[in-house]
């Protein structure tokens, strides 16, 4: 652990796939945890570690120093951050609002300037490295905002990423994180086809993986998603549903700046394919069953 006997009072409202272990850190880190989910049961395991129940996100934000959400889409953080029952109108002036959804740009500036008009102070902090990066604490954590919250929270963010970096004003954070989509989304395709191209040649994928993983075409997505495709293993790390969430955000955002991303455009059209085929709840990596559909298979 990176940090311990913090001490200090943290809210965390959402505990699932990603939220439930960065959660875990912060708890063994010696904070006293106030947690709210949707769904109680998925908050079980940090309640049996000492973590405080609490029945909605105006009770989180009634509780803690630094209230963290980390939710499914913007409707969500906008209900539960700006809703009449949410965490900023249960605020007191002082307290902290870090939200860690992948989400708008326009609506955390919408936050932060709300939050000013309180006295609280408020981040938007989306992360990336998926499941494997929230167990293991190495997420990146990417930061808009005014750098003086910031500065506050610093050894917070540490506890659970090994690369927390500012990135300025409030929204920076999310127009971050959307770059790391874009990339993404254009590498989990070229990963998808490559690693059918050699199923078609027949080759053995994990094979395949172990050149083409060290050469140039080395990405987080041939090493990592591959190897999940190559054992058939589509279960979800991260959703289809919240990829194509991710890529309208990007897509909205290019359109507003009035700039094109054909290549994203592209590859979102295949995963809209994907959510219309039912495979919504799969991990991203279930994009290579589209592509064996389209190809017969």
């Amino acid at each position: 652990m990176k940090e311990r006997n913090m001490g200090k009072k943290i809210g965390w409202i959402g505990t699932g796939v990603m939220g439930s272990p960065m959660c875990m850190h912060l708890l063994k880190a010696g904070n006293e945890l106030f947690v709210f989910n949707r769904t109680k049961s998925k908050a079980s395991s940090l309640m049996e570690e000492g973590a405080a129940w609490c029945n909605s996100p105006a009770e989180v934000a009634g509780n803690a120093e630094v209230i963290f959400t980390i939710l499914g889409a913007p409707p969500d953080v906008e209900e539960i951050i700006l809703g009449r029952d949410g965490v900023l109108g249960n605020a007191d002036p002082g307290k902290i609002i870090v939200d860690m959804t992948t989400s708008e740009p326009a609506l955390a500036e919408r936050i932060a300037r709300d939050a000013s008009a309180k006295g609280v102070e408020a981040l938007d902090a989306p992360v990336t490295g998926g499941h494997v990066g929230a167990r293991e604490a190495t997420l990146a954590i990417m930061v808009g905002g005014e750098k003086e919250t910031f500065d506050k929270v610093r050894d917070i963010l540490n506890v659970m990423g090994n690369n927390v970096q500012y990135r300025g004003a409030a929204g920076a954070g999310h127009h971050t994180k959307m770059c790391n989509q874009i990339l993404v989304a254009g590498n989990i395709v070229g990963a998808v086809e490559s690693l059918f191209y050699a199923y078609k040649a027949g080759m053995d994928l994990n094979e395949v993986i172990d050149v083409i993983g060290t050469g140039s075409g080395a990405s987080a997505c041939i090493n990592g998603l591959g190897r999940r495709i190559a054992e058939g293993d589509f279960n979800p790390k991260f959703f289809i549903k919240y990829f194509v969430k991710d890529m309208g955000i990007a897509l909205a955002e290019a359109k507003r700046m009035n700039f094109s991303l054909p290549g994203l455009a592209l590859a979102n059209q295949f995963y809209i394919s994907a959510m219309a085929q039912g495979y919504e709840n799969l991990g991203i990596q279930a994009l290579y069953k589209v592509f064996e559909r389209m190809n017969g298979e």
